[in-house]
């Protein structure tokens, strides 16, 4: 049922972010796609991550992470946050540094710093919400789409 569920679940047509933080002095990062809105006032967002992620202890006890919407060209970027070892995902990459310290990629069409606000426990992820303190956004820029297992622009899936 597992590859008929994933067939199903790619239908919906999500934005393609980079997570990063900043745990004792080493930037850490990874491709998600599970963003979302929670509340506006209070402003929360959340997302989720893999239990067995080796991301997920440094977010964690960071007690926050940024949130960067990747741009309509960044696919080769979300493929290097996803494959590339802990150690590789930031060579040769702009980054901007947000109040908090943690990593913004340059180039992204919005950012959320967001300090920890809670983690809930759901299956084999966990579900980390967040409040955000500082954020910005390009009006003028078009997001990158993951639908299919592909990426593209809203309106076209390439």
């Amino acid at each position: 049922m597992s590859r008929e569920l994933r067939n199903a679940l790619s239908c919906f047509a999500t934005g393609v972010t980079v997570i990063t933080a900043n745990h004792e002095g080493k930037d850490y990062g990874l491709t998600c796609s599970s963003f979302n809105s929670v509340s506006l006032d209070p402003a929360i967002v959340l997302w989720s991550i893999n239990s067995t992620s080796s991301s997920k202890a440094p977010i964690l006890e960071s007690g926050g992470y940024t949130v960067s919407v990747l741009a309509a060209d960044h696919s080769d970027l979300a493929m290097k946050f996803c494959n590339d070892s802990h150690e590789e995902r930031f060579r040769d990459v702009s980054i901007t540094r947000a109040p908090s310290g943690r990593a913004i990629i340059e180039g992204a069409v919005a950012w959320f710093d967001c300090d920890l606000n809670g983690v809930i426990s759901a299956g084999d992820h966990d579900i980390l919400l967040g409040k955000v303190a500082e954020f910005s956004s390009q009006q003028d820029s078009e997001g990158l789409v993951f639908a299919r297992s592909r990426f593209g622009r809203f309106g076209e899936v390439a």
